[in-house]
């Protein structure tokens, strides 16, 4: 039920969905004879686009979530490395039967480079399918076959298929990965969602070194200036809202430790 709710949900509440509700009654006002009505919500609609479009809005939204934790010092040895899907494209393999790697294909090509420093860790990749209205693949698919094609062994990869969603990441990883007291586990997933990541592995009784990677802001007063593509400050406004929704919706249900997870040792968790 969380899983269709939250699918719903956030279509229903994403920025360009709101702006396009708010100049649809804004029409439909318009056309009723009440234009004072219509006309607020139409200038409201193009203020609100105009500001996440061309302001840096986006990029500083989305830097809370990719500075909560930064990366760490490795370790010599480690136990395993846990990378969570969503760096796949499974529309496109499914419908052109070739892999396909999307925008958040650095945590793919980062797992790689651990695998060959830590050559004897182990690599479990979770993701199964997300779809709710149509069949899909699930991106162990595509995964087992891309993995090994970038040089990594096929006998270290550990596929779990079933999770649809963070939660379910860290609940069914931590049932493959059988962690022991003093094994040291790397997560493996993109800056702005590790988070939420966290919280649920801490939640699950997965104890896990975060190393995020994926950012999609740059660092220091350069936070400060949006692009110059529009497309792409929208674009930071509407992954961060996504991200601080299931922050909220994943601490009321229970499947997070905190409100905003933090690093370990610090007292910055909002609980």
């Amino acid at each position: 039920m969380f899983f269709a709710i939250s699918k719903i949900g956030w279509y229903l509440v994403q920025p360009l969905v709101i702006i396009l509700l708010f100049l649809g009654a804004g029409l439909l006002f318009w056309f009723l004879r009440m234009p004072r009505t219509g006309a607020t919500l139409l200038v409201s609609a193009s203020v609100i686009l105009l500001v996440i479009s061309v302001s840096p809005l986006g990029i500083l939204m989305m830097s809370v979530l990719e500075n909560r934790f930064p990366r760490p010092d490795l370790p010599e040895r480690i136990t395993g490395i846990v990378v969570l899907g969503g760096s796949f494209d499974t529309k496109i393999a499914r419908t052109r039967n070739l892999p396909e790697l999307n925008e958040a294909a650095d945590r793919v090509t980062t797992v790689l480079t651990l695998a060959r420093r830590y050559p004897e860790a182990r690599v479990i990749f979770t993701g199964g399918s997300a779809a709710m209205l149509e069949e899909d693949i699930a991106e162990t698919d595509i995964a087992r076959e891309i993995f090994p094609d970038l040089g990594l062994e096929p006998s270290r990869l550990e596929l779990e298929d079933q999770a649809r969603n963070t939660e379910e990441n860290a609940r069914y990883s931590r049932a493959m990965a059988h962690p022991k007291p003093g094994d040291t586990w790397l997560l493996v997933t993109s800056a702005y969602h590790m988070p939420r990541a966290v919280g649920c592995f801490r939640q699950a009784g997965f104890e896990v070194l975060p190393y995020p990677t994926d950012y999609q802001t740059p660092g220091g007063s350069a936070a400060f200036s949006p692009s110059t593509a529009t497309i792409r400050n929208l674009e930071k406004v509407h992954f961060a809202i996504r991200e601080y929704l299931g922050l909220a919706a994943y601490r009321l249900t229970g499947k997070t430790d905190a409100l905003f997870p933090s690093p370990a040792g610090t007292a910055l968790a909002i609980r």
